[in-house]
């Protein structure tokens, strides 16, 4: 799935990140980002620089990124981390792209995130 959304063969290496985006010391979003490792490699930007740096904070902050469509649906259980495993999660991705590379990032909203969002102060 993901290599069909970067438009690269199925077999294709890549490179993952996976981070909690968290909020009042809870994880409410889960983020996983991904990239075809040849595209990667062939743009020079090296991506394990990152360390805590937000990768959004890269993907709007450079002009050279244009964000492709945004989708929404269920996210399948099954993919999310042990952690976070819950049936029927909202989720939003879309592809990030600068000339050949493509940077897919899905954002899974977390239970937390719903809860602390109904709670009024």
């Amino acid at each position: 799935d993901e290599c069909a959304a970067l438009g690269v063969p199925a077999d294709s290496e890549g490179w993952v990140r996976e981070v909690y985006l968290c909020g009042h010391g809870q994880p409410w979003v889960f983020a996983r980002s991904v990239a075809a490792r040849a595209q990667l490699e062939d743009s020079g930007l090296d991506l394990q620089r990152l360390g805590n740096r937000s990768l959004g904070e890269l993907l709007f902050s450079d002009p050279a990124f244009a964000r492709g469509t945004l989708e929404a649906r269920h996210y399948p259980a099954h993919w999310l981390p042990d952690a976070c495993r819950v049936d029927g999660l909202w989720a939003r991705r879309s592809c990030f792209r600068q000339n050949r590379l493509g940077v897919l990032v899905a954002e899974v909203f977390l239970p937390e995130l719903w809860q602390a969002a109904a709670v009024t102060p």
